[in-house]
């Protein structure tokens, strides 16, 4: 598979819209059923939809006010590296938390994320 752009775009269009309605479903749709998706370097990924569904139900108990931006800064064959930024209130504190990250993103020829690997940065403001 060669990835597009427009491929690309889409795919984190779809990522970006299911952590604003907070919809674990949603994010676990953009995964292949066998999928590996790594939050950080060091931890042990979320294994296939399920493990994806599983790590994103936490998002609608603990954000709100979701915002979320991205630009695709590269495509080689099937691979996409994308810078993000997202911003969120914690249910619990209130705390404005900003996240900025990369994202590297391997498709599979059905268009589904097959390995998501993610590096990020956290700058939290006190709640109001």
């Amino acid at each position: 598979m060669t990835l597009s752009l427009a491929q690309a775009t889409d795919w984190l269009t779809r990522y970006g819209r299911a952590w604003i309605e907070q919809s674990p479903e949603q994010a676990a749709a953009l995964f292949t059923e066998d999928c590996r998706y790594f939050e950080t370097p060091f931890d042990a990924p979320a294994i296939g939809r399920e493990g994806v569904r599983a790590y994103w139900q936490a998002v609608p108990d603990a954000q709100r006010d979701i915002e979320f931006v991205y630009r695709v800064l590269s495509i080689d064959g099937c691979t996409a590296i994308a810078h993000w930024h997202a911003i969120f209130t914690r249910v619990a504190s209130g705390e404005r938390v900003q996240l900025d990250g990369v994202f590297v993103l391997e498709f599979a020829d059905s268009g589904l994320c097959h390995t998501l690997r993610e590096w990020w940065h956290r700058q939290v403001q006190p709640g109001q």
